[in-house]
């Protein structure tokens, strides 16, 4: 009698073990595009303050005309403060925005992202909706979803047949339907399969801690082959493969922070673990790689400046995706953010909720130690993103949202903010989200950008917003920013990205949201 309820509860996790993995291949992809005009013939946006992403000051106003999908010329228009000088104005507009006493900047490039993947996974116009609802134009999925399907959104994005920021297909090696059964277990295995890859247009390589002699095997030939290559380097493999390993083998970038301060022990080879400790109880997993801060080479020693020099000989890129983990150091604040009542659906915050079975679900029992721990880890992580950029080093903006109480599009942005927080400029952090995301996708291409940057020649990736983001970041949340109206003495909420434009082609961003809304609130009608 009492082996009947635990048979059950291993029945149930079986189940919803099962439930994680469809889930993945069963999203839907995106409905044909209803959403968005244009491109035009010529489009003018006029009178904008210009934040163009390369780290400049911002400027205006400007007017910007952009044909078709590129922008042709950014044109001084006046002085602040004053008229403008309508004879500078361009003209023979088929399509104008007045953007008087707004702002406009490049559009976001979120480097890790992922389409569903959990127990219900929400629809991918859901997801979409809210990655262009706060100007995010390019994503790069790490991956996704599976290979198949990736490339064919990523396809229909580029040919703006869905309402979806241009994306960018990154896989796990062995992924594929002609892959579906075997294994990649010899370095032969590991360039047979980049080439496979590569010919039906993937992208690069979403890389764990592989050995050695595979890991080398896949990089190289990655690289011979001009895709790009980032890796999440795993507690189970990362005692062989640290982020210093592979940067030395030639990969392009590291994303999150595995890999990072292994190669900066002191005194250690291996992270000391309670030797309690088991991978697949995720409590421990979260819980002690935070348990790091105090393993490592002070700030400004001669070990931890000579990896900052190293990586920078390398050029190596680093997509820190701070967001995701954030919960850890408040998972209250996480819990209980703004946006969650009006746009996390139901399903998706069920998922956050502790369980022993859904990734990232670890709140098993949370406790203010392990909060500390991660806010002291947080201090090292941002000194050194800090330290490399001050170097030259290029670090880029990833979210990874989608699990940890983090909503697509909103944690984005909350990437921008711990940039900030991190100690870069707010000029520093627009450049880390366009221009830099930019060059890490185009740099193994051997090719200059195509987006990224508002300049004549390039791509109409733009976001515009009425408030200044360089003065604060909140306004780029759906859920805008809060404030005091002096003149009426009421709170409100201001900001908002107002339009995304992408390829030329100019969204309404707060409908969007408002769509993202009307889903919600379906799916809470249906449930009650």
């Amino acid at each position: 009698m009492h082996r009947r309820p635990r048979l059950h509860w291993i029945i149930l996790a079986i189940v919803m073990i099962i439930a994680v993995v469809a889930a993945v291949a069963q999203v839907k992809p995106g409905p044909d595009r209803a959403e968005g005009e244009g491109p035009f013939d010529r489009l003018i946006i006029r009178g904008a303050t210009l934040i163009d992403g390369s780290g400049a000051p911002p400027i205006g106003p400007v007017d910007i005309v952009v044909e078709n999908d590129k922008i042709v010329q950014v044109r001084r228009v006046g002085y602040p403060k004053l008229p403008i000088n309508e004879e500078r104005r361009p003209k023979d507009a088929t399509k104008e925005i007045d953007a008087h006493g707004k702002y406009v900047m490049p559009g976001i490039v979120d480097l890790h992202v992922h389409t569903g993947g959990v127990p219900k996974a929400p629809e991918a116009e859901y997801v979409y909706k809210l990655w262009l609802g706060h100007g995010i134009t390019t994503v790069r999925g790490v991956p996704d979803g599976p290979l198949e399907w990736s490339l064919s959104e990523k396809k229909r994005s580029a040919a703006n047949e869905i309402t979806a920021p241009r994306i960018v297909s990154f896989q796990r090696p062995g992924s594929g339907k002609e892959w579906n059964g075997r294994r990649i277990n010899t370095p032969a295995d590991a360039r047979e399969w980049v080439q496979y890859a590569h010919k039906k247009g993937v992208d690069g390589l979403k890389l764990g801690a592989f050995r050695p002699e595979i890991m080398g095997a896949l990089i190289s030939e990655a690289n011979k082959l001009g895709m790009g290559s980032t890796a999440h380097l795993d507690q189970m493999g990362v005692a062989q493969m640290n982020a210093l390993d592979a940067a030395k083998l030639g990969m392009t970038g590291m994303t999150h922070y595995y890999g990072l301060f292994e190669a900066l022990y002191d005194g250690y080879d291996v992270q000391p673990f309670p030797l309690d400790m088991n991978y697949q109880d995720e409590q421990h997993r979260f819980g002690q790689v935070a348990r790091q801060w105090n393993l490592i080479h002070d700030r400004g020693s001669e070990e931890w400046n000579a990896l900052l020099d190293k990586f920078l000989e390398l050029n190596f890129f680093i997509n820190p995706t701070m967001t995701i983990y954030s919960a850890g150091r408040d998972v209250m604040r996480a819990r209980n953010a703004d946006w969650h009542e009006i746009y996390t659906l139901p399903s998706l915050m069920d998922f956050y909720q502790p369980s022993r079975v859904s990734h990232g679900a670890y709140w098993f029992y949370w406790t203010t130690h392990d909060e500390v721990a991660w806010k002291k880890f947080y201090q090292k992580w941002m000194e050194f993103l800090q330290d490399y950029k001050n170097k030259g080093g290029r670090i880029t903006v990833g979210s990874d949202s989608g699990f940890i109480y983090q909503l697509y599009g909103f944690g984005t942005i909350l990437e921008l903010e711990l940039l900030q927080e991190a100690g870069f400029h707010p000029l520093e952090v627009v450049r880390a989200a366009t221009m830099h995301g930019a060059e890490e996708i185009f740099y193994p291409k051997r090719k200059p950008i195509e987006y990224g940057v508002i300049r004549p020649g390039l791509k109409a990736d733009l976001l515009i917003v009425d408030e200044n983001p360089l003065e604060n970041f909140k306004v780029l949340y759906g859920t805008g920013a809060v404030k005091l109206n002096d003149e009426t003495g009421e709170v409100e909420r201001v900001g908002g990205v107002e339009y995304t434009i992408k390829d030329g082609i100019i969204f309404d961003a707060k409908q969007l949201l408002k769509d993202v809304e009307e889903m919600v609130k379906k799916q809470k009608a249906e449930r009650d």
